[in-house]
């Protein structure tokens, strides 16, 4: 299981459960942390766009955005014109697309224990991909308190 420390959600974890995938239970628990404040997370404000848009509008659309703004244990980071130059240098430089490198770039600049993720693009890289089942205490581990 990785640390306790801060961890960066990629678009996928909240679109796997959004879409009900195979891997929906463990997402959900993982982002059930995050929103009580048991695990702290960042989120891309370009992810939150992403999943916006494949979400489209009505009920599942303001819902999707009143838990991201209600979880205790969740920050949005937005990214300004110049950290989107350097991310738009960086992508030519790992040859990852833009939206792989945003996330890693914000990966580094915040210091995170490992970014979480279904895409095996961030394998290879110096921060470490971690699946949510990874992150999870182990099934039947209690809470130290």
């Amino acid at each position: 299981m990785v640390g306790s420390g801060l961890i960066l959600l990629d678009t996928n974890i909240f679109l796997e459960l959004l879409m009900d995938r195979d891997k929906a239970g463990d997402c959900e628990a993982l982002l059930e942390r995050v929103s009580t404040g048991e695990r702290e997370a960042v989120v891309s404000h370009f992810s939150l766009h992403a999943v916006e848009a494949v979400i489209g509008e009505g009920d599942g659309l303001l819902d999707f955005l009143r838990n991201v703004e209600n979880s205790l244990g969740l920050s949005v980071h937005d990214t300004d014109v110049s950290d989107e130059i350097a991310i738009s240098l960086l992508s030519k430089t790992l040859g990852r697309d833009f939206d792989d490198s945003l996330q890693y770039y914000l990966a580094k600049k915040l210091g995170v224990d490992c970014i979480v993720s279904f895409d095996r693009h961030f394998d290879g890289l110096d921060v470490k991909r971690s699946e949510p089942s990874e992150i999870l205490p182990p099934k039947g581990a209690r809470k130290s308190g």
